[in-house]
């Protein structure tokens, strides 16, 4: 439709040329009439059609492909590196607390990287950003992969890692709805959270496989082969694009941003919403080791793959009128099949339920898509990574606390006990969002006010 509009405004520019160039005169009423239906009959005048939130849409827009892959080499490289690393420690330590904080203990280091490095993912050419971050993952996967690190230096690098990936999220997102058609992100963002599912089954697999056959060592030097690729996609599949605002990255510019963003009351509750119940549900995903070492990648695909399918469902299935009303019923989908877990189950009960419960990460959508709604368009590649590295530091303390109940108890208890505090804070977020989001005027009027003084 817009090519046709186009051409239809050529056509009338090419017209009134030929007419204007041939007389001096005032054109006859012949002329005029045929300029006239040219540019105000109702081809001229129907509204434009938008494109149709589609998969197929997403993956005809330039730039959505060579950033899927990247992406989901990203996935790749992180899910063989977290598991290989996870067995390394427990098999070193014997310590359920270690081997969840190496599987998500680096996302502790989102905090200090969203309080000093979040202005880069706006402030820095999104292409030289992405490339940088996949090599510095490969070097510090490298490092891990040394024989005799000591488990002290383990966590140094995971931390330095975590650090440098906590404006990943930020960098990724915001070129994602910078090339996206407008009201294509949540579909978008769907295809890629499908992507990780995928990834993320693929790599627990392959990650599996190499830690039986080869060991976990081995196997952290294919998370370095799939990191490198990443970043030779990003670097020769992207086109070079300018940073989204101006200025230089700086810890100032980072605070003054987050303040503008956590303003909005409403911003804060979805904030809150897509951190707390997710980040505790992942605590029952780091005690999979230790519930069955033999089990655990079994675990992991079911949960990557009842991800898979929850992203399916809310991105392409859901009317947009049936999301805010889904929500609660999502959220609380990610903790209650785990209060199975007070029966000894049976390994395909015990990966049924995982995967039920993972159906539940797709409130992310939901709820990314609200932030972006709210959000200034110069301040999203912050917003959309403070709201990564906020769930990735959330998810950190939920292993913690899961770790930590399973070190003194036992981890069936640890596991419903994260299944009990994740419906809890469920419904209590539920009725904060509730009460922030009665107030739209207000929250417009932030979100002017942000825009201007972003810009």
């Amino acid at each position: 439709m817009a090519a046709t509009v186009s051409i239809s405004g050529e056509t009338v520019n090419r017209l009134e040329a030929r007419t204007s160039a041939s007389t001096s005169q005032t054109p006859n009423r012949t002329t005029i009439f045929r300029v006239c239906a040219k540019s105000c009959g109702p081809s001229a005048t129907r509204p434009q059609t938008p494109l149709v939130p589609t998969y197929r849409n997403c993956f005809a827009t330039p730039q959505f492909t060579p950033l899927f892959l990247a992406t989901a080499g990203s996935v790749g490289a992180g899910t063989l590196r977290g598991l290989a690393l996870a067995v390394l420690v427990y098999d070193a330590t014997d310590s359920p607390l270690l081997a969840a904080l190496s599987l998500f203990g680096s996302h502790f280091a989102q905090v200090a990287g969203a309080m000093t490095l979040l202005s880069v993912a706006d402030r820095v050419p999104p292409r030289l950003a992405l490339v940088a971050i996949h090599l510095i993952g490969a070097v510090g996967t490298v490092v891990l992969a040394a024989p005799g690190l000591p488990v002290a230096w383990i966590f140094v690098v995971i931390g330095v890692m975590g650090l440098v990936g906590s404006v990943h999220g930020g960098v990724r997102w915001g070129l994602l709805g910078e090339i996206l058609p407008a009201g294509h992100y949540m579909v978008g963002r769907s295809i890629f959270n499908m992507s990780v599912g995928a990834m993320q089954i693929a790599g627990f697999a392959a990650g599996g496989a190499l830690v039986a056959l080869v060991g976990a060592r081995p196997a952290l030097m294919a998370a370095v082969g799939v990191g490198l690729m990443s970043a030779a996609i990003a670097r020769f599949g992207l086109a070079r694009t300018p940073a989204r605002a101006s200025g230089r990255p700086s810890v100032t510019e980072t605070w003054r941003v987050n303040v503008a963003l956590l303003r909005t009351p409403v911003r804060r509750w979805l904030y809150l919403a897509a951190w707390v119940p997710q980040g505790l549900a992942v605590g029952n995903e780091a005690l999979f080791v230790p519930y069955d070492p033999a089990a655990a990648s079994v675990l992991f695909i079911a949960g990557a793959a009842g991800m898979l399918a929850g992203d399916l469902v809310i991105g392409r299935w859901v009317p947009p009128a049936w999301r805010s009303r889904v929500l609660t019923p999502v959220l609380v989908l990610l903790g209650a099949p785990y209060l199975l877990f007070v029966f000894d189950l049976a390994v395909p009960v015990a990966a049924a339920a995982v995967a039920a419960a993972s159906g539940g990460y797709a409130s992310g959508l939901i709820l990314q898509q609200r932030t972006v709604d709210v959000t200034p368009p110069a301040l999203r590649g912050q917003a959309l990574g403070l709201h990564s590295a906020g769930m990735f530091t959330l998810q950190a303390v939920g292993a913690s606390i899961a770790g930590a109940i399973a070190q003194w108890t036992s981890v069936s208890v640890a596991i419903v006990a994260m299944a009990t505090l994740t419906i809890g804070s469920t419904f209590w977020l539920a009725l904060g969002l509730r009460r922030a989001s009665g107030a739209p005027v207000q929250a417009e009027s932030a979100v002017r006010a942000e825009a201007r003084w972003s810009g």
